[in-house]
């Protein structure tokens, strides 16, 4: 008889597995709050986006995110969403 470990039959997809155990999630009701700092994780998770879109886009008209430190990067809800607010307007106008 086989036994296996019950976390083996169930893998955690790629982004979960390189976390860190003091890294955690920032769940997606955050935005609601407009003055949150959002993660890059959370502002990939609300807009549909990859990582590398996102920064492709902050040339353009993608909110510019707040540098808190070296390697400490957020966006602010407010204009996340309301470049999400945006594209809906301009996707229903064309």
């Amino acid at each position: 008889m086989s036994f296996t470990h019950e976390a083996s039959m169930h893998p955690k997809p790629s982004y979960v597995a390189s976390l860190k155990p003091h890294q955690h999630r920032q769940p997606i009701q955050a935005a609601e709050n407009p003055d949150a700092l959002l993660t890059l994780q959370t502002v990939v998770a609300i807009t549909g986006l990859s990582t590398s879109s996102i920064y492709r886009k902050l040339s353009g008209d993608f909110p510019q995110p707040i540098r808190m430190g070296a390697r400490c990067t957020r966006w602010r809800a407010a204009d996340v969403t309301a470049w999400l607010r945006k594209q809906a307007a301009q996707a229903k106008a064309a």
